[in-house]
């Protein structure tokens, strides 16, 4: 069972935050949303809580009408099958996806759907799953699966934790540059030791667990950029990650 909210459902900003209330857009949370992927949802809106920000969090499932005015987007993991059951749908909001994307709305794209906004996502079957064409990627599914803990080291963010678990592999074009380079584990695929994609504020990437609980740099990138393109300002008096910074050490004790 999902722990998203239902189809078409709206959880309220706070009545009256004090420095304004952020639109975040959880995509496919039926189809997509495995290994937590949920969580990453609930770790922004809680940093903008913490620092008197309200969140609108909303949703979009195949056949919604996509919502006006969306200030961050999240997608997450799903299996082949789910990312059939939604291929429609992206196809029909892509121009609306990728004319955001360009215009520096800040998204963070999970495992299924890091894939499916690359060109396309070739399965070990043979059948070809068209992306949208926002990442320059493309992604074939291979006879071994990465599973297991991953550490990666970027410049912009520092020593990354997360969890792997696909058999798609995932190449980037001259376009992207990688999100990090992986210390620990597979990440894109089983030569590179690359993991994820960073172009303009989106951040791709195949680390489940959720990624953004232990991953504190990366929830605010997100939140500081919509704000300031919202706002013109982010407005942060600091937060108390200790307990991140013990999940991010147990997690790298952890064997892969």
């Amino acid at each position: 069972m999902s722990d998203a909210p239902s189809a078409g459902a709206l959880t309220k900003a706070p009545a009256d935050p004090s420095k304004g209330s952020l639109r975040i857009l959880q995509l496919y949370p039926r189809e997509m949303n495995i290994y937590g992927d949920y969580g990453n949802v609930l770790v922004l809106k809680q940093r903008l809580a913490w620092r008197g920000y309200g969140a609108e969090i909303l949703e979009h499932n195949a056949g919604d009408a996509f919502p006006d005015d969306v200030d961050l987007i999240v997608g997450g993991g799903g299996q082949d099958s789910g990312q059939v059951v939604i291929q429609d749908d992206l196809q029909a909001i892509a121009s609306t996806l990728r004319r955001l994307a360009e215009d520096g709305t800040p998204m963070l794209l999970i495992c299924g759907l890091y894939q499916l906004f690359g060109n396309f996502f070739r399965t070990q079957d043979g059948t070809v799953i068209p992306g949208i064409g926002v990442l320059d990627l493309e992604t074939r599914g291979g006879t071994e699966r990465l599973i297991g803990n991953v550490v990666a080291r970027s410049d912009e963010f520092g020593e990354i934790h997360g969890y792997e678990n696909h058999s798609g592999q995932t190449f980037l074009g001259d376009g992207l540059r990688p999100l990090a380079t992986v210390l620990k584990g597979a990440g894109n695929n089983a030569e590179e030791h690359h993991e994820g994609a960073r172009y303009r504020n989106i951040v791709g990437s195949y680390l489940h667990g959720s990624l953004l609980p232990k991953n504190p740099a990366i929830a605010d990138f997100l939140l500081r950029t919509a704000a300031e393109r919202k706002f013109g300002a982010f407005e942060d008096d600091g937060v108390d990650d200790s307990l991140a910074e013990l999940a991010r050490e147990h997690a790298a004790a952890r064997p892969r």
